[in-house]
């Protein structure tokens, strides 16, 4: 009879175990979300908290530049007229002659290829990170067609025009626009601009002392 009512009592109490689990549970669940303001508010940050955990190993950090893969960092435009012409050895330009003014918006892009870094690019020593970049390099030069026109096409009595003068100009413009871009030193400032982005994702990692080369 002993043992018939211990199990009895031991049935009884497992639904008022569980009842009383999931209650305690209902209240914390309430205490957490309500907890807002105070010492309260302390105390349910520290029972929720959840650390995060970046890995900073060498590794993961190429991995993660990397991953960038071509970083623009510098876009040049640039307007300008150029000129082409053809020239007929003996007889003169307004017989023989063709020329063309051509008026052209030009845009150069330059930046970082970061899938070119090597895993011997990066040192990791605790939290400090030393990272020699790839040099900087023109991605693009090209012509915007929507604001490239040609402005006045001057073509001898004697001649017709020349198909491939105005295909020939606009390669030229392309070229003395990549040409201008480097003169104003597109590199070095699409240089900068990446070092600066890659300390800047460095230090997000959490590391404190940071070289970018």
């Amino acid at each position: 009879m002993r043992t018939q009512m211990q199990e009895t009592t031991t049935r009884s109490s497992a639904p008022a175990l569980l009842l009383g689990i999931l209650i305690g549970i209902a209240m914390f669940a309430l205490f957490v979300r309500y907890a807002t303001q105070g010492p309260w508010e302390k105390i349910a940050t520290v029972l929720t908290r959840r650390p995060l955990s970046i890995d900073t190993s060498q590794p993961a950090v190429v991995n993660k530049i990397q991953r960038m893969d071509r970083l623009e960092t510098v876009k040049y435009s640039l307007d300008k007229v150029v000129e082409g012409d053809r020239e007929n050895s003996v007889l003169p330009n307004f017989l023989a002659g063709d020329k063309l003014l051509m008026v052209v918006h030009g845009e150069v892009i330059a930046g970082v290829d970061m899938s070119q870094l090597k895993p011997s690019d990066v040192q990791v020593a605790g939290k400090s990170v030393t990272v020699k970049l790839p040099p900087a390099q023109i991605f693009v030069a090209s012509l915007d067609n929507s604001k490239t026109r040609v402005y006045s096409r001057d073509t001898g009595l004697l001649v017709t025009p020349d198909p491939n003068l105005e295909s020939q100009v606009r390669t030229s413009a392309q070229q003395q626009i990549q040409q201008a871009a480097l003169a104003d030193g597109i590199l070095a400032a699409a240089q900068r601009n990446a070092d600066s982005t890659i300390a800047g994702l460095l230090r997000g990692l959490g590391f404190q002392h940071v070289t970018v080369q």
